[in-house]
């Protein structure tokens, strides 16, 4: 099967897979195709971005941070931020898991995006600001805790971008295919390469919500369990 690669904007309160037995909003409603998996994760009160695939090298590479594929968010936060402020979230930033990597950060003018449904809530005598926020890790709400930590806390967390891929031009929920790029295809025909030259760690055993042989992880859905889609 020729690999396929989707760009999602991912709404406000979705989760990132096809499944969910409490209710909540899945992929299932925005993604028509069964064969596809998130490439990486994206929280559930976070938006934009997410890459899905039917190619499990290709979702290696995109998920690993070993790869270092660039992560660019645009994050309100509460508070006018300081140039002192930037300048931490560039150097790195202590969190209780260890220092960040130095990132790229700046501030920005709000973007020109979709509205979020509900509203980030509005207080008249606390300002916001903006800023663009490049990482290559992926700790656990790695930006949330980064801006936190430097006293500007996460009002509204948007991922912009992943390598060269962008949420231009996507409403939020919608979708496009995506070409990969002659750099993306050609490291994926190394990894798989080397993945063929490696014998398998048979002594391993596979651990709950870990990526298939084929890639197909616990992201996926369940065929028999697919959620009912909503209008659209």
């Amino acid at each position: 099967m020729p690999e396929k690669l989707i760009i999602l904007n991912k709404p406000f309160h979705v989760l990132s897979q096809f499944t969910a037995d409490d209710g909540k909003d899945t992929l299932a409603n925005y993604i028509d195709d069964e064969n596809v998996y998130a490439a990486g994760r994206l929280d559930y009160d976070s938006e934009g971005l997410l890459l899905l695939t039917n190619n499990g090298s290709l979702q290696h590479l995109i998920a690993s941070p070993k790869f270092k594929m660039p992560k660019t968010y645009w994050v309100q936060v509460e508070g006018e931020i300081t140039d002192d402020a930037i300048g931490s979230l560039c150097r790195g930033v202590e969190l209780k898991d260890g220092m960040t990597k130095p990132a790229e950060c700046r501030k920005i003018d709000q973007p020109n995006i979709w509205d979020r449904t509900p509203a980030v809530r509005y207080r008249a005598n606390i300002p916001t600001s903006w800023v663009a926020l490049t990482i290559t890790e992926g700790k656990n709400r790695q930006v949330r805790r980064m801006t936190a930590a430097v006293g500007f806390p996460t009002l509204r967390l948007i991922r912009y971008s992943i390598g060269p891929y962008t949420v231009d031009s996507l409403r939020s929920g919608e979708s496009k295919i995506a070409e990969l790029t002659s750099q993306l295809r050609e490291q994926v025909s190394e990894f798989e390469q080397k993945k063929r030259a490696t014998p398998p760690n048979r002594s391993r055993h596979r651990s709950k919500g870990q990526s298939l042989p084929d890639g197909k992880g616990n992201t996926r859905r369940h065929r028999s369990a697919q959620s009912a889609r909503r209008p659209r």
